[in-house]
């Protein structure tokens, strides 16, 4: 599927009148995986925030699937179709899978729609059905995010934001969850991704773009930049194919 997904423009975002983020555009269509790169500091975590409506006195235009989210509150947001995962643990410890599956479909009132929905999240991720009556608490770390990212599905948006999906994940649990990424986007979902592996974040992207002091410095398709030097200087601070092609 191909269509409108998530789209900025000029987006200015910040802290207590500290400007972060500068003059940010992009656009993300369904169906495909951008990756949002940089240092640690750069203005990611505050740009994806921003999207979702979380920093006051934010500038420029964000849209999703062709609707306004500008002025929006997070809940807005989330009912025009933006879903966030934070970086944060964000599962409710003591309830069940599935509790936790429904939490996410709050707003939903038809219960045929929400067992299909349901359904529909735990195909995509077999060991959460295998889990599913099993309290949230008692899992890894891999396995809670696998249920947070499963609970935006439940509201169907039609993009999606991922911030660090990988991070204190096994290697093994980390491709587990950047297949799923790939699945979201396969199923016609918008999907922007912030993670601090370059190496991973290219390999699982259509495009990526780097972000340096909270403004845009390169943007190009993933496997290009995987064989730019200039994304091995930001990184290295040398030149080299730091990374190498990112395959799939």
């Amino acid at each position: 599927m191909s269509g409108e997904g998530l789209t900025a423009r000029g987006l200015t975002a910040g802290y207590a009148g500290r400007v972060i983020v500068e003059d940010v555009t992009f656009s993300v269509a369904r169906g495909e995986v951008l990756a949002l790169l940089g240092h640690n500091g750069a203005g990611k975590s505050t740009l994806l925030r921003a999207l979702f409506g979380l920093l006051p006195g934010r500038r420029g235009q964000v849209s999703v699937a062709g609707r306004s989210l500008d002025g929006l509150p997070p809940r807005g947001v989330l009912a025009a179709g933006l879903a966030y995962v934070p970086q944060e643990r964000s599962v409710f410890p003591r309830l069940t899978v599935a509790e936790n599956l429904r939490m996410g479909a709050y707003s939903l009132t038809d219960r045929g729609v929400l067992a299909q929905r349901m359904e529909a999240a735990l195909d995509l991720f077999p060991r959460l059905r295998e889990r599913r009556d099993q309290l949230a608490g008692t899992m890894s770390g891999g396995e809670q995010r696998m249920l947070e990212v499963a609970r935006t599905l439940l509201l169907d948006p039609a993009a999606v934001m991922l911030d660090e999906p990988s991070i204190g994940l096994s290697p093994q649990m980390a491709r587990s969850v950047f297949d799923v990424i790939r699945a979201l986007a396969d199923g016609g979902r918008a999907v922007l991704l912030v993670e601090q592996s370059v190496t991973r974040a290219l390999a699982v992207s259509d495009r990526a773009l780097v972000l340096e002091m909270g403004r845009t410095v390169l943007e190009d398709r993933a496997s290009a930049l995987a064989e730019d030097d200039r994304l091995a200087q930001l990184y290295m601070g040398a030149a080299g194919k730091a990374f190498g092609s990112p395959g799939r």
